[in-house]
């Protein structure tokens, strides 16, 4: 089961996702929402490491990342997700994407990025620099929230038939391309 891109899902993924509000924040709507979306990604038949909410056809500015930079890899949600600042060195690595299996492509990504973002347990502000492979998730996932998949971005893409296989095999501890 992938998350697969239906003409009538092109229009929310191509929408520019609106910020939560106060009421929206502390809505049980957004508990059930974001307990799915973690469900989604986190399936093994997904493996993805990042979900947006447009991707389950939602214009909110909601993601979920897996934390490869932190130990034991945790997932995090956040709420209004903006990047404030890129930095670093411009890095050339692949990436798919579960809106658009079994597609690959080579797109290029800030090695660092500053994010400000609702943290959904708290519900306070709050800003991280993060840097690495996390970072380039980050960067997928807000494009997502900004009306753009990475297949906008890449220089080539092309489909991979062992893009599971790639997936489970890759050493995020060393990327191959930092």
């Amino acid at each position: 089961m992938y998350v697969t891109v239906l003409p009538q899902d092109s229009a929310i993924l191509r929408t520019v996702s609106a910020e939560l509000g106060a009421e929206e924040l502390a809505s049980d709507e957004l508990k059930s929402l974001v307990s799915k979306m973690l469900t989604t990604v986190t399936d093994p038949s997904q493996d993805g490491v990042g979900i947006a909410a447009p991707q389950v056809g939602i214009n909110r500015r909601i993601a979920w990342v897996q934390r490869l930079d932190k130990e034991g890899e945790p997932w995090a949600c956040y709420l209004n997700l903006k990047i404030e600042s890129y930095g670093g060195e411009l890095v050339d690595g692949q990436e798919g994407c579960l809106s658009v299996p079994p597609m690959r492509g080579a797109v290029r990504r800030w090695s660092e990025v500053t994010v400000s973002y609702t943290d959904w347990l708290t519900g306070e502000r709050v800003t991280e620099t993060i840097t690495g492979y996390t970072a380039r998730i980050f960067q997928h996932e807000t494009d997502h929230l900004d009306a753009t998949l990475y297949i906008d971005r890449a220089d080539s893409v092309w489909v991979s038939e062992d893009w599971a296989l790639e997936r489970a095999a890759f050493d995020y501890s060393r990327p191959e391309w930092w």
